[in-house]
Order: C-alpha cells, then structure tokens, then sequence
C-alpha cells in the first residue's frame, strides 16, 4: 500500500507531545510541581506517564507509513533494513552524547535513555513491520507481552524471589545490573527506567503503533478510520485497567503490560481526536479553522528530533553555565520566582517560558524551511 501525503494530524500529535515533553522536563523548582507534571513515584499513572508511549507510538505510526512510502518507491526489504538501522543508530548516539553531557566520562556515562530506547525499539519493529502480516503483528505483541509477564512473575531473582515488583528488586533490574553496572540512570544506580527487559514491552507500544498506521493506510473512509480507532482506544483502555488489577499495575518504568495497552488506548483516542479535525472531517470550514489552530503543534511536530535533543542539551548548560557564581538556570528562575505567584506556579511559569523559547527556535527553522531528519 502507498502511504498517502503526508498527514498534519500526525505533525500535530508529535508536537503535542514534544510540547508536553518540554513542559515536563523543565520545571523551575523540581520540589514545586503540579502533580500531573511528574511522573507516577511507582505505580500508577499522570499526563507525564503519556509522553514517552506517545513518542513510540507515533514512531511506529511513521515507520508504517515510511515503509508504505519507500516500497511503492521500489526499494526491496534487505535496504530498507539498512535504512531503518542507520537511523536507529544515529538516535542511539544522540541519546548517549546527551548523556554524556556534562561529564564525558565513557566508564560512567548512563547507557540506557530515552532516545536509546526509542532506537532500539525501532532497530526491532522494522523486520516485523516488514516481513509480517497484520495479524501476525498482533500474534508477536500477544506473545511479547506474554513472555515479559512470565520473566517478571516467574523468574526469581537472587536473593528476593520472583515477581517482586519494587524499585531495584524485579528481574529487570537484576539483569540491569549484571550487564550495565555504573552505567545505570544516576538517581538510583540499581535500576534504570529504561532499562533492557523492560525494552520488550515497549517494543509492543511501537508495534501498535504500526499497527494503527497499517489502518490508515488500508482502503476505508476516513471517517471509519476514525471511528474504529477511536473504539480500540477504549477497549485498550478497559484492556488496560483489567491487567492492573489481575496481573501486574500500571508502571511506567516496568512498562508492564498494563501500562503499554493503557498508555496505547490514550494515545489512540487523543490521535483519533487530531485525525478526525485535521485530516478526516469531511466539514471543510471547522477543519481549515482546526488547521489554523494547531498550526503550532504542526510546526513543533515537524522538527520533534532536533528541539527533542536541543532543549535536553539547553537544560544541562543551564545548569553549568555561572554568572557570578550561580548557574544561569537559577538565576533566571530567581527572576520568575519574584513575582507574587505561589512557588508551584512560579515553578510551571518558568517551564512555560522555556517552552516557549524551543517554540520561537522551531518557528525560526520552520519559516527557513529547515528539517532536521534523520
């Protein structure tokens, strides 16, 4: 199947979720934050446990889409593997530079990540994307999840047991452990929220992903297109909320198989929901007055890689850089901070402003008709 022009519900889903991204990483005080900007403590689930699924998601939607695209261009199987792992290794290295920064240190330097994942996960969708029919597609996520499960509950790890599900004592993190030891994220040096195991799963986010792109590109109207991605949206979400409770919680840095299906199931009502304004909704006034509003999203979604790496690598110079002895960051948010706002306020206005900043640099490389793409 030909993948058709490209869609702006897409670009605006991305930027969405860049934007959201942005929000989330870079509050002003990190011990000042609404509830919904930070990630669940361990069970459980926010706005900001959305992100990270959305990014695979909306990967797997472009890699069905890329792929639809480059085979009606001719190109056989075998190339666009190489293609694909190219780009793969590419994210992965951005990811380890970032962590790299500021240090530099090879025998430290975290190797997990979120770009890091993001590759390897597109590294493993491609074949199946490739060589496998839908139903199969949805035979390897069965069995994925399947076989994560059984790992996590069954397999007992060293002096804990089996099916642990605590911070730094599930199987994951003892496998973390035994083959990244002092290259895990610095917070905990005994876990890592994307660590390998949990890989498997979230290769499952990309995958549905896939999957849903597969359905925009089959021969059914728009408007059922919507509709039915719409309804497994909420069967996901149902999916989901069973699997908390009767197998393992929702927890985004196990990514269980509750919260891959539950974070899948918002990502595709939310998608729908920009599908059906900008793309499918056959009312030409309400979709051109919906395109001028989400023109900034479309403009952020259309460079997401690039101000993805560029505000991480902003954030740390903040932190390093001194003007008269103090970091910029905090200098900055000092100004922020001395207005008569409550501390939690000041704390989202700084990130709000931030966010702002990325946005003004990705109108800069969009009205210059600068994409970064890799």
């Amino acid at each position: 199947m030909t993948a058709p022009a490209r869609l702006a519900s897409l670009d605006a889903f991305r930027g969405f979720t860049i934007a959201a991204m942005t929000l989330v990483n870079n509050p002003g005080d990190w011990s000042h934050l609404y509830s919904q900007l930070e990630h669940a403590h361990w069970h459980g689930w926010t706005f900001t446990d959305w992100i990270f699924p959305f990014f695979l998601f909306i990967g797997g939607v472009s890699m069905a889409f890329s792929l639809g695209r480059l085979a009606a261009a001719g190109a056989d199987k075998p190339t666009l593997l190489r293609k694909l792992a190219v780009r793969a290794a590419i994210i992965f290295l951005i990811g380890l530079a970032l962590n790299l920064v500021p240090g530099f240190d090879l025998s430290t330097v975290r190797i997990p990540g979120v770009l890091q994942r993001i590759a390897i996960c597109t590294l493993l969708a491609a074949p199946i994307a490739l060589y496998f029919s839908w139903r199969q597609q949805v035979l390897w996520i069965i069995g994925l999840l399947a076989l994560y499960s059984v790992l996590m509950l069954w397999v007992p790890v060293p002096g804990i047991g089996a099916g642990v599900l605590e911070p730094g004592q599930d199987v994951g993190a003892w496998i973390d452990r035994l083959l990244l030891d002092g290259h895990l994220w610095p917070q905990s040096k005994t876990w890592d929220p994307e660590g390998l195991l949990s890989t498997i799963p979230a290769l499952c986010s990309q995958l549905l992903g896939v999957l849903a792109g597969r359905w925009l590109l089959s021969s059914h109207s728009r408007t059922e297109q919507t509709v039915w991605m719409l309804l497994a949206g909420l069967a996901l979400l149902w999916i989901g909320a069973m699997l908390d409770v009767v197998l393992m919680p929702i927890n985004k840095s196990l990514w269980t198989p509750s919260f891959c299906l539950f974070m899948t199931g918002w990502a595709l009502i939310v998608f729908s929901s920009f599908y059906w304004l900008l793309d499918a909704n056959p009312h030409l006034p309400l979709r051109s007055a919906a395109a001028r509003w989400s023109t900034p999203l479309i403009i952020y979604g259309m460079n997401a890689l690039f101000i993805f790496a560029f505000s991480g690598l902003v954030s740390k110079m903040l932190g390093l850089i001194e003007v008269g002895g103090v970091p910029l960051a905090q200098g900055l948010y000092a100004q922020v901070s001395a207005l008569e706002v409550s501390p939690v306020n000041s704390s989202l206005l700084y990130a709000l402003l931030f966010n702002a900043a990325m946005f003004l640099l990705a109108w800069w490389m969009w009205r210059r008709k600068w994409f970064v793409k890799v």
